[in-house]
């Protein structure tokens, strides 16, 4: 990454696995909209957004720990991190709604996490094998093992959303499930966008 380029939000490679034209227009145009999914996720956040460490059940305990990436040039934040006794890292985001996520965005669940475990990795320097997400409304967590592919889709986001940065345009919008939940929905008028209608089945 060249030395002037601001670092990338963690949340951006979520954003842009969601819906690239949406990862624009929060990142590029700096537009932002609640709606109910995004006003349940802050209320979720407000859990493990204040800064602090406790010990529990022999762990060590970081909440809102800040973490970065020189390498990919990334930046942000854990909700909880557990250190072990020896001290790896193991990386817990809390997301709203409950485990039985669609697939493919439980898959952008994941890559977010996998983010924060390379940023920890490079930190600490110790290898981060697995993290979990936790979701509030089942009250359980789901382990991710951080393995070659999703490592590799991390690296392949992180050049996908500089990409996006840098062009600082807005990709056609999806016109598909995506929109049904998105926030930006109204901002960004997906169906006056004919040429992007059938660009992607949410439902697979």
């Amino acid at each position: 990454m060249p030395e002037t380029a601001d670092p990338i939000p963690l949340s951006a490679l979520q954003h842009w696995c969601y819906c690239p034209r949406q990862c624009a227009l929060i990142h590029v145009e700096q537009v932002f909209a609640d709606n109910l999914y995004t006003l349940r996720g802050q209320a979720v956040h407000r859990q493990v957004d204040q800064p602090g460490v406790e010990t529990r059940a022999g762990l060590r305990v970081e909440r809102a720990l800040p973490v970065w990436s020189d390498r990919l040039g990334l930046v942000g934040k854990c909700d909880v991190v557990e250190f072990e006794a020896d001290g790896t890292p193991y990386p817990v985001e809390y997301k709203h709604g409950s485990r039985a996520k669609a697939a493919w965005i439980a898959a952008c669940d994941d890559l977010q996490l996998a983010a924060q475990a390379l940023c920890l990795e490079e930190m600490m320097g110790k290898p981060v094998p697995a993290g979990a997400l936790f979701y509030a409304k089942s009250k359980r967590r789901r382990e991710v093992r951080i393995g070659a592919e999703l490592r590799c889709r991390v690296e392949e986001a992180a050049v996908a959303v500089r990409a996006l940065l840098d062009a600082a345009a807005l990709p056609a919008p999806s016109f598909d499930g995506r929109c049904d939940k998105c926030s930006l929905a109204e901002i960004c008028q997906p169906a006056a966008h004919p040429e992007s209608a059938g660009l992607f089945d949410c439902e697979a």
